[in-house]
C-alpha cells in the first residue's frame, strides 16, 4: 500500500496505458530521422536496448531498431552505435546504453547480482587482470582470441549455462564489469574490447551529476514507461533500489508518479506529468517486435493493457512450448494482433507459423508489407508464409 504521506496514485485505464506505452516506447510512427542518426536518436530515447545473442531474423537489438527506424538493415544497430555512441552493461539485463550513461557506470561499476563478480575475482589472479588491461591499452580494439593466452580457469556454471574456461576471456569480463574496458564492436571473433579513453573519448572522464541509484531509477522508469513496483527482471541490477525508500522519495518529490491500472494488482512508477506527453496516433505500418522489446518487458502489464498473453519459449524444451522456439508478436495500429515464427533460410525469409489473435481480422496486406521490409533488412530475396491461424 502507498504511504499515507504520498499523493494518491494516478488511475490509468487499460486503453490509456496501451496508448501511452505505444507512444512512449516509439512504436506509433518511425523516427523522423533514418539510418545512423535514427539509431542513435532511438537509443537516447529508449535509454537502453536489451541484448540477446540469438540471431534468427535479426538479434533482439536488430528487431527493436527495425521496428522504429527506417533505412537500416540487420546489424546496423551495432555498426551505427559502436564505438563512440554506446557501450554495453547491465540495465534491464545486458543492454546497449548511450555513451552519456558511461560516467554513472564508471563511478558505480554496477553489476547484476547473478553476474557473480566475486566468483570471477577468485579465479583470476590480479597480475592477469593487469596484463590483459595493459595489452588492450597498447594494442587497441581486440577480441579475447587476439590477446595473449593466460591459460585456463574453472568456468562459472549456473542454470545449465557454462561460462568461459579461458583466463583471458574471464579477465576481460571482470575488466568490462568494472568499466576498465568497454565493448567497442562485434566481429567474427565475437566482442571487441577497447579502453574507454579511445572507445568513448567524450565521456571517459566526464563527471556524474547525481547519485547512481537516483539517476538509474529515473532512467529505468523512462525506459519501461510504466515500471511495476513488484519484483521481476525489469528491475535487474536495481533490485535493492526497488525495496529501498528511494521510489517513494521520488514520488513525494514529484519526480515520479504512482500509477494503478484497473485489472492489475500491481502499482507502477511513471515519469511525472506523463499523461501530458503528446504522441502521434499509430500509423498503418505493421511491426515485428523482438521478444525482449521494451513494450513486452512486463508480461502482466501487456496482458492487461493489450489483452495479449505472451511467453517467450526459446529456453523451454520443445515438448513444453505452446507456440514455438522464437516467436515474435505483431503490432498493428497500436494493438498486438498476432505472432509469427520465422527464419532466414538460403536467402528466403521463411515464416513457419503465423497466428492471429482471437477476434482480430489480420490485415494480410500489412503482414506482407512488414515481411517484405524485413526480408530486405535481412538480405533475403524472397518471402514464404502460410495463411494465418487463429491463436489458441
Amino acid at each position: 500500500m502507498p504511504s499515507p504521506s504520498l499523493p494518491a496514485p494516478t488511475v490509468l485505464q487499460p486503453d490509456e496505458a496501451r496508448r501511452y506505452l505505444v507512444g512512449q516506447l516509439g512504436l506509433a510512427r518511425p523516427l523522423s530521422v533514418p539510418g545512423a542518426r535514427g539509431v542513435r536518436s532511438l537509443l537516447k530515447s529508449l535509454r537502453c536496448i536489451q541484448l540477446d545473442p540469438l540471431d534468427v531474423i535479426g538479434t533482439n537489438a536488430d528487431l527493436v531498431a527495425l521496428a522504429r527506424v527506417e533505412g537500416i538493415t540487420r546489424g546496423d544497430v551495432y555498426r551505427h552505435l559502436l564505438p563512440g555512441h554506446a557501450f554495453e552493461h547491465f540495465a534491464k539485463e545486458r543492454c546497449l546504453l548511450p555513451a552519456s550513461a558511461f560516467p554513472y557506470y564508471r563511478e558505480r561499476a554496477a553489476q547484476a547480482p547473478w553476474w557473480r563478480l566475486e566468483e570471477r575475482l577468485k579465479r583470476i589472479p590480479e597480475p592477469v587482470l593487469h596484463a590483459v588491461l595493459d595489452e588492450v591499452t597498447q594494442r587497441g580494439p581486440s577480441s579475447s582470441r587476439e590477446l595473449k593466452d593466460h591459460g585456463a580457469v574453472v568456468p562459472i556454471d549456473w542454470s545449465g549455462w557454462k561460462g568461459t574456461a579461458r583466463a583471458t576471456a574471464m579477465a576481460l569480463e571482470v575488466l568490462w564489469t568494472r568499466c576498465q574496458v568497454v565493448v567497442c564492436g562485434r566481429g567474427p571473433g565475437g566482442k571487441v574490447y577497447d579502453v574507454p579513453g579511445r572507445a568513448l573519448p567524450k565521456m571517459a572522464e566526464a563527471r556524474v551529476k547525481s547519485a547512481f541509484e537516483r539517476w538509474a531509477l529515473g532512467e529505468r522508469v523512462e525506459a519501461a514507461g510504466l515500471l511495476s513496483r513488484a519484483s521481476g527482471p525489469h528491475w535487474s541490477m536495481l533490485s535493492d533500489v526497488r525495496t529501498s525508500a528511494l521510489p517513494d522519495t521520488l514520488v513525494s518529490e514529484g519526480v515520479l508518479e504512482d500509477v494503478t491500472v484497473p485489472g492489475s494488482p500491481r502499482r507502477y512508477l511513471a515519469p511525472s506529468g506523463f499523461r501530458e506527453r503528446e504522441f502521434p496516433e499509430p500509423d498503418a505500418r505493421m511491426r515485428i517486435l523482438g521478444p525482449l522489446d521494451p513494450v513486452l518487458w512486463d508480461r502482466g502489464l501487456v496482458s492487461v493493457a493489450f489483452g495479449f498473453d505472451y511467453i517467450w519459449e526459446v529456453y523451454k524444451p520443445a515438448a513444453q512450448r505452446q507456440w514455438g522456439w522464437y516467436v515474435c508478436p505483431l503490432l498493428h495500429r497500436g494493438q498486438l494482433v498476432g505472432r509469427l515464427e520465422a527464419r532466414v533460410r538460403e536467402g528466403v525469409l521463411q515464416v513457419d507459423n503465423l497466428w492471429r489473435e482471437k477476434g482480430v481480422k489480420l490485415d494480410d496486406a500489412a503482414v506482407d508489407e512488414a515481411l517484405a521490409r524485413h526480408a530486405v533488412a535481412c538480405g533475403a530475396q524472397a518471402v514464404r508464409r502460410p495463411r494465418a491461424r487463429v491463436a489458441s
